[in-house]
């Protein structure tokens, strides 16, 4: 395994704070014959307590490139924005949202615009779906962590560094965890570490890169304290979709800070609409 310039440190956070995390996104999205990238904007606020209420909000700003076909042709062909993801702000104990456009509260109330939480327990989450007590129970050893990615995910689609980078997304994984994982990461075939990248934003980042298999995937980092800064996922074949080899199907761009109560956006955050 190979030791990288990644400084690894956590942002004091006290019981009564919130963990705040801006997203920043253009995700790859298909209607029918037409594949757009579709620009998206999150905010969530997660609580140092789990248990208490998580409250996300969500938006599409109306901002799209068409990769295939165009804007006019998917509109005759019934393309809605709406239909692209759930906008709104939604609420849940231990980040459990229900984001589903039909459910609704006994007042009949569509719960894409407010979210009343039925009661929930934790999930036990997972490498596709993690949650603070998942990682908690992750191995701090790089072998052992590494040995423990392979052999949870052995498949081509979902391996070893997609179910890393899963992790490391929800920004919740701790500093000697996230070193424990970078370590782990370097050791994979296909990977290198560039100290030069950017995310979409254009802020510095330094990168792990999974040169492999269909698709190069950037995960980007603060060179500050090493957490998650977004990532980006680019062709490295012509798709089965007709989209060619260098194609960007996704990246984003994120930014984690500690506030005083949920609803509060730190100095430089996006106001959404």
């Amino acid at each position: 395994m190979h030791d990288h310039a990644i400084a690894v440190s956590d942002r004091p956070m006290a019981l009564h704070q919130y963990r705040f995390v801006e997203t920043h996104a253009w995700w790859l999205g298909t209607f029918g014959l037409h594949q757009h990238l579709t620009e998206h904007r999150l905010r969530q606020w997660i609580p140092a307590h789990p248990e208490r209420e998580w409250v996300l909000e969500r938006e599409l700003t109306g901002a799209q490139t068409w990769l295939t076909g165009s804007a006019d042709e998917a509109r005759e062909d019934g393309f809605d924005l709406h239909d692209v993801a759930p906008v709104g702000r939604f609420r849940a104990r231990y980040g459990d949202f229900d984001t589903s456009r039909d459910s609704e509260d006994d007042f009949g109330i569509e719960l894409d615009t407010v979210f009343c939480p039925r009661p929930r327990t934790p999930r036990r989450g997972s490498w596709q779906s993690p949650t603070p007590e998942f990682l908690q129970r992750l191995p701090q050893d790089p072998a052992a962590l590494l040995a423990r990615l392979r052999e949870d995910n052995p498949g081509s689609w979902f391996g070893p560094f997609a179910a890393a980078v899963t992790a490391l997304r929800t920004t919740l994984v701790p500093a000697e965890l996230r070193a424990a994982f970078f370590r782990a990461l370097s050791a994979l075939p296909g990977v290198s570490f560039a100290e030069e990248a950017q995310n979409v934003d254009g802020h510095a980042c330094v990168a792990l890169v999974h040169d492999a298999g269909r698709t190069r995937t950037e995960l980007l980092l603060d060179p500050a304290d090493g957490q998650f800064a977004g990532e980006r996922d680019t062709l490295r074949v012509d798709s089965r979709c007709g989209l060619p080899a260098g194609t960007v199907i996704s990246t984003t761009a994120v930014r984690t800070e500690v506030v005083d109560a949920e609803g509060e956006v730190p100095a430089g955050g996006t106001h959404f609409h």
